[in-house]
């Protein structure tokens, strides 16, 4: 434990940003897993609910929660999963 006053600060902002990144990249998994079982089963309602999760995406990226190329290649990835799934 830190005995320095910025040493303890430090110690609680890092790790209320620890707890706030988990829960946006949680959050995130949480809509990508739920496009891909939508794309398996309602290609209709996938194609509505792909900008929100593109937004997500966006918003982790802008965020630094999630490197800019990631980001980029997962939507890359859903699109073209999306379109497989519409074609199919």
């Amino acid at each position: 434990m830190p005995n320095i006053k910025s040493a303890i600060k430090r110690v609680k902002v890092s790790e209320s940003n620890r707890v706030e990144n988990r829960t946006i990249k949680s959050e995130l998994a949480t809509y990508i897993k739920k496009f891909r079982t939508l794309c398996s089963t309602n290609v209709a309602e996938a194609e509505t609910f792909y900008p929100a999760v593109v937004s997500k995406i966006d918003e982790a990226c802008t965020k630094k929660i999630i490197a800019k190329n990631n980001a980029d290649r997962k939507k890359s990835r859903l699109a073209v999963l999306l379109n497989k799934s519409k074609n199919a």
